[in-house]
């Protein structure tokens, strides 16, 4: 279960209710894993959690690229209850400056970072707010491990 902090300033940080010691006290959360944050143990997050508004764009078209009303209807309150929980981490200057880096880091491994732009971005987001990024796809962050923790969910 989720819950907002009480601090006014931006980003409003979500907290994760059960609190354990071991866990990182912050985190960039991937697409992947706000797809799947009801199914995930929140011992496997950490305490206060963010988004990148990349991921709200993502969740955005998520409600039009189905054909399938039920699956139309849950894509569209995923993405409301993610609205209501979150209050997501810009794309700014700082992760602009960050998605060059991201950018040579991926060409320098010899991949192509044409198809992967959401994906690269949400990595930018991390690597200009200092946060580690939790996600369920870590082979779409190869190459980053220099610039960003990757942590597999």
């Amino acid at each position: 279960m989720l819950r907002s902090c009480a601090a006014t300033s931006m980003p409003r940080w979500t907290t994760i209710s059960l609190i354990v010691s071991e866990r990182p006290v912050r985190g960039l959360l991937d697409t992947s894993v706000v797809v799947d944050l009801d199914l995930l143990d929140a011992a496997q997050l950490p305490v206060e959690v963010a988004i990148s508004v990349i991921t709200l764009a993502e969740l955005s078209a998520g409600p039009a690229a189905t054909t399938d009303p039920a699956e139309r209807a849950r894509r569209q309150d995923r993405l409301q209850r993610t609205e209501a929980a979150f209050d997501p981490l810009p794309f700014d200057v700082d992760a602009a400056r960050a998605y060059g880096r991201v950018h040579a880091a991926v060409v320098g491994r010899g991949r192509q970072p044409r198809g992967r732009l959401a994906d690269l971005l949400i990595a930018a987001t991390a690597v200009a707010a200092h946060l580690p990024l939790f996600t369920r796809n870590v082979e779409d962050f190869a190459g980053l491990e220099d610039l960003v923790e990757i942590v597999a969910v």
